[in-house]
């Protein structure tokens, strides 16, 4: 048997978030672009691997103009083509993302949707389930709508790129709490996906729940924002009463003992205290020389 290719892919997609107005302790500028600076942390921090690492360039320019009701649509469609072509040519049959806001999924998620035919289900780890749609016209981040466009739903521009798609039946939200708008929940029931809040997210639920599905691999979705802020604030979203370090680690592991977990992404750091530091750093004169 061919042992399986790994591949990490570096995503730092930024575009997709609308927070400056969530951030205000950053500047502007700095709070759009944190996403990059966390997705080379959350490389630099991981353990060393022998695999191959992929980077998906991505443009820095500060300017994005909304477009079919998403903003920075331009170079999100860029990224994702570029994402695309880079997995392609590596044809890996597990990818590690590390991000990057949420968006990030999107690209390596259908791609190993097609892959595996839709024998997969998804875990979506996360404060918020990320269903909105370009039309709803509240919130134009493209950050928010990262679930549903891996469901095929969403703006056919880039729908229209992806390779494949995962059912509703088939998606499971795990540590969610945070709605938004009755919009939302009212979405979730309709498109009839199952969640999970924090305090009963465990392994077991999980594993049964996947085994219900029948699928043979699994793809999972880890936004930091679903950790608890009172451990810990890795990310922009700080709604109270969220999961455990320990107690989302374990269930990844748990998950990966019992099936083929072919996709897991890390999304969503913001990592002010560094950013602060850069900044700091770069005022000091005698640094530059």
């Amino acid at each position: 048997m061919n042992e399986l290719k790994t591949v990490r892919l570096i995503y730092p997609q930024w575009q997709g978030g609308n927070i400056v107005r969530i951030m205000p302790e950053l500047e502007p500028d700095d709070a759009s672009k944190g996403y990059i600076l966390g997705s080379y942390l959350l490389e630099f921090l991981a353990p060393k691997t022998q695999s191959q690492t992929i980077r998906v360039p991505v443009s820095e320019d500060i300017k994005r103009e909304e477009e079919n009701g998403i903003l920075g649509y331009k170079p999100i469609l860029d990224q994702t083509k570029e994402a695309l072509k880079l997995l392609n040519e590596a044809n890996p049959d597990k990818i590690i993302t590390l991000g990057g806001e949420c968006s990030v999924s999107v690209v390596p998620f259908t791609y190993l949707a097609s892959k595996y035919e839709n024998d997969i289900a998804m875990i979506w780890i996360d404060a918020h389930p990320d269903i909105t749609l370009p039309e709803d016209k509240t919130y134009n981040g493209y950050h928010a709508m990262a679930a549903a466009a891996i469901m095929g739903k969403g703006d056919n521009g880039i729908i229209s790129e992806l390779p494949g798609k995962i059912n509703t039946d088939k998606i499971l939200f795990v540590g969610l709490r945070d709605w938004e708008r009755q919009q939302i929940k009212n979405r979730q029931e309709e498109y009839g996906i199952k969640h999970l809040a924090p305090q009963e997210a465990d392994s077991s639920k999980i594993l049964d729940w996947i085994k219900s599905t029948g699928a043979k691999h699994v793809v999972i979705h880890f936004d930091l924002d679903v950790l608890d802020p009172e451990e810990i604030i890795p990310a922009v979203g700080i709604v109270p009463n969220g999961m455990k370090i320990e107690q989302v680690t374990k269930i990844i592991n748990d998950i990966s003992k019992e099936y083929d977990v072919s996709g897991l992404t890390i999304a969503e750091p913001m990592p002010r205290i560094a950013i602060k530091l850069r900044n700091m750093l770069n005022q000091i004169e005698i640094i530059k020389a």
